[in-house]
């Protein structure tokens, strides 16, 4: 363990106490913006301090330092995947990331382009922008708050060239089946974009074991990293089929002997042949990027990896569970699916009408039970998540709140 750094978290309550906000509060929206544990702003705050001091020998070896401080993320994300580190580009967020796909996935007039009507509307903007271009869109209706491979697969037809999907829907938490419709794609040759913003840090997705060609996630939700980072995952395979990105001169392999030592040759000059690094980096910004961001999320993942996503995911799965029993004793409409295989770490319930969800939203409040109203084409109510730091006495804590408020 390096000076400075947090020691490793071997129980969740050690992991909990990391998070000074649940002090004050019953914090269940990580859905909307996660907190940070204390050791992502104390490794940002080591990193501001570098910044103010510049302990290296030169502005260049700074530069470098700065540069490497970086990098240190992208084995994070890997690992928690399970994908290679050449796989892995870092992104400022899924939007970015979402984004990166629509531009670079090559796609003809008449194309057509497969959602499902339950989506967070950034995964359907770039699309809906490139109809301008002739690409059309198909839009999967959900069933009941699902969507099901088979109606994906009714949907696909002999134009349909992409699947864009969130992993976990945003407004009633439903997990699609990834496993069967990632067949499905590669079947029909399809691509397959996942928006996992919502899924990982509560829930794993191996691309190992899961057929994925593209997928996207931001730091700021379930990794517990609001800090304007996240990442690219690129299968290896589906690399060589997307439009080459523009690059920028990190893009550029690194010269031998370094940059401190290219920058200082009076022979070099800007318009030549470059030699750009393989692999999903290159679609990253490729200049001075989001030091802090990238720190700070590469803090949160060690936590996770130190606690393990299994272990994560059984957590959060048994308080759902009695989250939901508890919704079901108190007679509330639970919104969200409950098979367990399509459970994840949102639970969305209704009071009965959007006014009644958003007067329960505003009573948890008061009683600082942080939870958020969310919908999506008629699906949603009042959302609430569940992560690794909660406890069942912060469900009990929402759960008398509401019985406190029927009672009234």
């Amino acid at each position: 363990m390096e000076a400075g750094q947090a020691a490793p978290a071997t129980s969740l309550e050690q992991a909990r106490q990391e998070f000074p906000a649940l002090r004050d509060n019953v914090f269940l929206d990580a859905a909307c913006v996660s907190v940070a544990p204390r050791r992502a702003s104390e490794a940002i705050a080591r990193f501001l301090e570098m910044a103010a001091l510049c302990p290296s020998r030169s502005a260049t070896l700074h530069h470098i330092a700065m540069d490497e401080m970086r990098a240190e993320a992208r084995p994070e994300i890997a690992r928690l995947l399970n994908a290679a580190e050449d796989e892995i580009a870092l992104v400022e967020s899924t939007t970015h990331g979402l984004t990166i796909a629509a531009e670079r996935i090559p796609l003809e007039r008449g194309d057509r382009v497969l959602l499902c009507d339950l989506e967070f509307m950034q995964v359907a903007i770039p699309w809906v922008q490139k109809q301008s271009e002739g690409i059309a869109i198909d839009v999967v209706p959900h069933r009941e708050g699902r969507l099901l491979p088979e109606d994906v697969a009714a949907r696909m037809g002999p134009k349909t060239r992409v699947l864009v999907l969130s992993s976990v829907q945003w407004s009633n938490g439903f997990r699609c089946d990834l496993g069967k419709l990632g067949a499905l794609c590669r079947e029909r040759g399809v691509w397959l974009v996942v928006d996992a913003i919502q899924q990982l840090g509560a829930f794993p997705i191996d691309v190992a074991a899961t057929p994925v060609d593209i997928l996207t996630c931001g730091g700021h939700k379930w990794l517990n990293s609001p800090f304007g980072a996240g990442f690219l995952y690129i299968r290896r395979e589906a690399q060589a089929r997307l439009r080459p990105p523009l690059r920028g001169y990190l893009s550029v392999e690194t010269p031998e002997g370094g940059w401190g030592n290219y920058f200082q040759t009076p022979s070099i000059t800007p318009v030549r042949d470059y030699r750009f690094v393989g692999g999903a980096t290159g679609y990253e910004i490729g200049g001075t990027a989001n030091y802090p961001g990238a720190i700070g999320l590469a803090a949160s993942l060690r936590l996770i990896h130190e606690l393990g996503q299994q272990r994560i995911a059984a957590h959060i799965q048994s308080l759902t569970d009695h989250l939901i029993s508890g919704l079901q004793t108190l007679g509330v409409t639970v919104v969200t699916p409950t098979e367990p295989q399509h459970r994840s770490g949102i639970v969305t319930f209704s009071m009965g009408s959007p006014q009644k969800n958003l007067q329960m939203m505003e009573r948890l409040l008061d009683r600082k039970v942080l939870v958020s109203v969310r919908y999506t084409s008629h699906v949603g109510g009042v959302r609430v998540s569940c992560h690794f730091f909660n406890t069942q006495g912060d469900i009990d804590r929402l759960l008398e709140t509401m019985e406190e408020g029927n009672k009234r």
